[in-house]
């Protein structure tokens, strides 16, 4: 039975959420947006997760590419649709959280859906819908200087409706755990109010997922980052229903490759301690290779030459990043991204057997250039990283990971876990 099937807005995202629906008891494949028309999923398949690239792209495509995904889970049977975005609601007031919501909502026939980005074990929590970031409100997190979507207001509500046509409430904590004729007291008024509407519901520790996944896991529609999808699972498949699952044989022969293309400053902490661990980095820069001075032939041969675990990074500090995109964000932005790919692909045809990506953007093109669109999801690197092999090839092993996940020894862990 296919319970749950997840829309995810880029392709690291998308193994976040299979990471925690696979913690959450449910059997789960990853596949990518672009396999959908020629793949239809294994019968004991329990969660299903689309993996797009339309976190960054014009609202009006995100609407498309992902009303398409849910109206191909919806004809397989997937009983509930996740949409799952960044837990830091990493979108502009164009979008496209809020314009994808709104026609989801419409497509799956509910007046209502709530909005939970938190994730707490990674330091993302709401309360009174404010969105925090390691304790710190969203608009005054380094997110504020993201180089294609700057977060500048941390209230939910008034994130969701600078981009949707509906209004969109806060669900206190208080409300969460009140009586519950009280809270159908409280969405019947708001039902009244407007046609549709969303809930930014409070989420400050895993009880509080527990409990919104026990109050609206039966709606049609809900919305937010991975947290969630854990408590859902269990709410949908209880574990006394669970059985073993058996894991791929870890790889741990053969080079590894590890690419680094976010430029969070967690990420700059992971490049940094890899560095300082002995570890053989390459620094890949924008503008060297616009003007010819590095090139992908290059990069590829330092490959060839490598005898050990090779780092490729572009990833810099915001004042830098400002300065390379004077030669234009979208083209330097493009040309990095395709270079990471280039490398991921020419790794894996000389044999490397485990590349592990940081970064939502980068991780989408590097699977573009590999090939492989559909995955089994096994153990965790860290919270909402986990490992993944094509099912193509099982030789592989990748790692996806957003900017900000793990902790400073994560490309080690990575590498030996």
């Amino acid at each position: 039975m296919l319970y749950i099937g997840c829309i995810a807005d880029d392709f690291t995202g998308a193994g976040d959420a299979a990471s925690f629906l696979r913690k959450g008891g449910l059997k789960t494949v990853y596949i990518s947006g672009e396999r959908l028309r020629d793949y239809s999923p294994a019968e004991d398949a329990e969660a299903v997760v689309i993996a797009l690239k339309c976190r960054s792209i014009p609202a009006g495509e995100a609407v498309e590419q992902t009303t398409e995904a849910c109206r191909w889970l919806l004809a397989r049977g997937a009983r509930h649709i996740y949409y799952k975005y960044c837990s830091t609601f990493d979108s502009t007031p164009a979008g496209n959280i809020g314009p994808v919501t709104d026609a989801l909502m419409e497509l799956c026939g509910t007046a209502y859906t709530v909005l939970c980005p938190a994730l707490p074990v990674n330091g993302r929590t709401v309360r009174d819908g404010v969105l925090y970031v390691g304790g710190v409100p969203l608009a005054e997190s380094p997110m504020r200087f993201h180089p294609l979507n700057p977060m500048t207001e941390s209230e939910i509500p008034k994130l969701m409706e600078a981009q949707s046509r509906w209004p969109s409430y806060i669900l206190r904590l208080a409300e969460l755990y009140g009586p519950e004729d009280a809270l159908e007291e409280k969405l019947a008024a708001w039902r009244r109010e407007s046609r549709c509407f969303t809930l930014a519901a409070d989420y400050c520790e895993d009880r509080d997922g527990e409990r919104i996944a026990a109050l609206f896991g039966g709606l049609p529609l809900l919305t937010g980052g991975s947290g969630l999808l854990e408590h859902l699972g269990r709410v949908y498949k209880p574990q006394t229903e669970a059985g073993e699952r058996e894991d791929a044989p870890l790889v741990r022969d053969g080079a590894r490759l590890l690419l680094a293309g976010s430029c969070s400053e967690m990420t700059r902490k992971q490049i940094q301690r890899y560095v300082e661990a002995g570890g053989t980095a390459v620094k890949v820069e924008p503008l060297q290779l616009l003007d010819g001075r590095q090139t992908v032939e290059g990069l590829c041969a330092r490959i060839d030459r490598a005898g050990e675990d090779l780092l490729f990074y572009s990833s810099d500090t915001a004042e830098q990043v400002a300065a390379n995109q004077k030669r234009g964000a979208e083209r330097i932005s493009a040309l990095l991204e395709n270079t990471m790919g280039q490398l991921a692909a020419y790794a894996a045809r000389q044999g490397y057997t485990r590349i592990v990506v940081a970064g939502g953007e980068t991780s989408g093109r590097v699977m573009q250039a590999l090939g492989y669109d559909v995955f089994e999801i096994l153990e965790d690197v860290a919270p909402g990283v986990p490992r993944m092999v094509p099912v193509e090839k099982r030789a592989l092993s990748l790692v996806l990971k957003s900017g900000n996940f793990g902790d400073e020894r994560f490309f080690l862990t990575a590498l030996n876990g």
